[in-house]
């Protein structure tokens, strides 16, 4: 395969033009400060009033066009109205303005042709500059005029500015460099908007018990269970092993919840008379509203609630019954847990739901998105490769989405947004993405990602600007693929060091996570559920954050089989192990002789040690000091990004790419997929080996003194009374300079068979011999 050149995947520092210019130092003084700014002409159509009309009751359709050289935006038009109101604003670029005067025209509509009314003619050299936080421009009424200059009938009230993307008002505008979008949907799609994801619980059902089923065969003994529904979440209990009509499980489920809770608690309990036949026994629905919410490990109180044919849900009005099932369960919504809905590698919020467990803030974080470069074509449109582009961050319960910049390579968004930090320990995740939704857009159409960038809150130094072009990395079947540069400026503040620094000595999740731990299967299944309902809350958002837009950001999928990612962490376990292996190596010079000075300077430096035991400790951790005082003037001075050589995606086989991509359960050809698990298979049988090995040397060190080897077993006890005698008789500091002296001996005294202990160890049993 033909590899790319590392130095395309690179990060690179850059020095842009932020604030205006405005830097202190490190720091920067103004309020909209981690962008360029871009200048903009401000056109806020209010209403008009007194406007002539056509027909014989004197009213028109009129709408407004506002004019800038070949730009050219509309409001919407009314039927039948003289006095329109509309307050829409109309925001056209400085770097792309190629006239001298902006003109406002009121118009009727028509079917054939628009009848003209009157316009506004403004000087650009005339109009007004606004920076926030000035209040905003009043708007004031303007004379129309025909197009010869002369006095027309009607008024206009206009408010005309120019401004920055600071202004309150560009997020709602109509921009000029959207002007082919068209439709209230498709504007509603460009825009920028801020999101929050919805309030997330678990869920905690303690079936305990049920008293006075009723099933409909009394001639046996039932098999009941209970099953339990919320929303798209199912489970249930296992079939208890009472088999009476008072049956007993005490066993929790566990579900996820969102605020505002929309579906009530469902559930059944179920007797199987059958092996593919169930049988209702009784229904109950509780709402989430009144179920009590715990905050610690303290139980809460047990209810116990009618079952019935037909559901009920809990409060409901319902006739009075002489008799009744019964279930006994405890319900609460846990708020002291953190329901994890990302990646617990790239998690960037770690509070628990109860908002009252929340400790206070340590800092701020923001974030400037100011332009991307050399963006890949996504989509071909009017027979030209194009691409629609805006960026989603994700911090916390906050997520953020620029507008769209319409068919552009080099998109400039220069748009800032501010998070509170409450632990240093997280990540920012920002994503590019194609916008397919334009003109009102393919309903199923899926939005293309371009692109992903994760920053650790805790590689950044406080109070420092950050700009950096970080590469967008795609793998794609084909290989990785470098997608385009996403310019990014970052500041992370403290706002009190000494409670930043007490975090590091605290969990880093919830306690009720280390108290009352929930199994890693419940773990996998709850953030799976978690995921899903966030993508569906904010794909229910207008303008929509969708679905596939969402699970790029929280990484679903990831835990999927993956050879090239195997691989990867098995190079990353392999680095971690390089210093010990350099350790070894550098001990067996050592212990040769490579270099005697080395060796005799050692041998005196172990005299020492052992003749004063207490410098052990200080001489170990003043060398790590020492360490790291001389690591800090390589310190990284770069926030570190996608590296395709750790994740070997450089190098990756076709095949192997192939099935990272495939679908689960697999669309391959049979004879592919049995390639893969033959493949599979082999590597399974290394593995397989290794563990074997290592279950075989730990049963020879259990079998010391199990007497499974007589006399290996009667030798080795002999040894361990003679050592007795000899280590108490021998002063301590005598044995450990024979043994350091024994280890360090010159080759002349080795020889090269295997010393007697580990001959010793070879030899004793293990249960091999034990396997099919």
């Amino acid at each position: 395969m033909h590899r790319p050149p590392q130095e395309d995947f690179s990060l690179r520092e850059t020095k842009p033009h932020l604030g205006g210019g405005k830097v202190t130092g490190d720091k920067l003084t103004s309020t909209y400060d981690l962008v360029e700014q871009m200048q903009y002409l401000y056109v806020r159509v209010v209403k008009a009033k007194d406007l002539p009309g056509k027909d014989v009751s004197g009213s028109c359709d009129p709408y407004v066009e506002v004019k800038l050289g070949n730009y050219k935006g509309t409001t919407r038009h009314f039927e039948k109205k003289s006095n329109p109101e509309w307050n829409q604003v109309f925001a056209f670029s400085k770097e792309r303005i190629q006239a001298s005067a902006l003109e406002v025209s009121v118009k009727d509509k028509d079917v054939v042709k628009d009848d003209f009314i009157g316009r506004v003619i403004f000087d650009l050299n005339e109009i007004p500059k606004r920076v926030p936080p000035d209040s905003p421009l009043a708007p004031q009424w303007y004379r129309l005029e025909d197009r010869k200059s002369e006095k027309a009938k009607g008024e206009l009230m206009l408010a005309v500015w120019m401004g920055t993307q600071a202004d309150e008002a560009f997020p709602e505008a109509w921009h000029s460099d959207a002007a082919t979008v068209s439709g209230a949907d498709g504007l509603a799609n460009i825009r920028s908007k801020v999101y929050l994801s919805p309030k997330l619980w678990y869920l905690r059902v303690n079936v305990i018990e049920a008293q006075d089923l009723q099933p409909s065969d009394k001639g046996r003994f039932p098999e009941v269970y209970v099953k339990a529904i919320l929303g798209n979440q199912a489970l249930r209990t296992r079939v208890s092993m009472s088999k009476s009509i008072n049956p007993l499980w005490n066993e929790d489920l566990m579900f996820v919840a969102a605020e505002p809770f929309e579906e009530p608690l469902i559930l059944s309990v179920e007797d199987r008379v059958a092996p593919n036949k169930d049988e209702v026994l009784g229904r109950c629905g509780i709402p989430l509203q009144y179920v009590d919410r715990r905050l610690d490990h303290k139980p809460v109180n047990t209810r116990w609630f009618n079952l019935e044919k037909h559901i009920i849900v809990e409060g409901e009005k319902k006739k009075d019954m002489k008799f009744a099932s019964k279930i006994h369960m405890r319900v609460c919504l846990e708020g002291g847990y953190h329901v994890l809905d990302e990646s617990t590698h790239y998690s960037s919020d770690l509070r628990p739901t109860a908002k009252v467990l929340w400790k206070s803030s340590i800092g701020v974080l923001e974030l400037g998105i100011l332009n991307a470069q050399g963006l890949s074509p996504m989509k071909t449109k009017d027979g030209r490769a194009t691409t629609d582009a805006y960026c989603v961050a994700k911090y916390g319960q906050k997520w953020v989405r620029t507008r769209t910049i319409i068919d552009s390579f080099s998109p400039k968004w220069n748009e800032q947004y501010t998070w509170e930090v409450y632990d240093p320990c997280t990540v920012v995740t920002i994503g590019v993405f194609d916008n397919c939704h334009l003109q009102g857009g393919d309903k199923g159409g899926r939005d293309s990602r371009i692109g992903k960038v994760r920053i650790r809150l805790s590689t950044l130094e406080t109070d420092r600007v950050y700009t950096h072009s970080y590469p967008l990395l795609v793998l794609h079947p084909s290989g990785v693929k470098k997608m385009g540069e996403i310019h990014l400026a970052v500041r992370f503040t403290c706002s009190s060091l000494v409670n930043m620094m007490h975090l590091y000595s605290q969990p880093l999740l919830p306690k009720m996570h280390y108290i009352h731990p929930l199994t890693v299967s419940q773990l996998d299944s709850l953030r799976h559920q978690a995921t899903q309902i966030v993508s569906m809350r904010l794909s229910r958002a207008e303008p929509p954050l969708r679905k596939e837009v969402v699970e790029y950001m929280l990484d679903v999928g990831s835990h999927m089989w993956s050879m090239r990612r195997s691989k990867a962490n098995f190079f990353r376990i392999m680095g971690v192990l390089s210093g010990l292996i350099a350790v070894g190596k550098w001990f067996d010079q050592i212990c040769n002789w490579k270099n005697p000075i080395t060796t005799v300077l050692i041998h005196i430096l172990f005299l020492i040690l052992v003749m004063y035991p207490e410098l052990i400790l200080p001489t170990v951790f003043l060398y790590l000091f020492l360490i790291g005082v001389w690591y800090y003037r390589w310190r990284p001075r770069h926030p570190p990004h996608m590296d395709t050589r750790l994740s070997c995606a450089d190098n990756a086989h076709p095949d192997e790419l192939d099935e990272e991509f495939d679908t689960f359960p697999t669309s391959r050809p049979a004879d592919i997929v049995r390639m893969r698990y033959d493949r599979l298979r082999s590597i399974a049988g290394r593995i397989q080996t290794v563990v074997g090995d290592l279950a075989t040397q730990g049963e020879r060190l259990q079998n010391l003194l199990s007497w499974r080897d007589p006399r290996a077993t009667a030798l080795f006890v002999i040894f361990c009374l003679i050592s007795a005698v000899v280590l108490y008789v021998t002063p301590f500091q005598v044995v450990a300079l024979l043994g350091g002296f024994y280890v360090l001996r010159h080759p002349r005294f080795r020889y090269k068979l295997p010393s007697v202990p580990l001959n010793f160890f070879r030899r004793l049993p293990a249960r091999t011999d034990c396997m099919l």
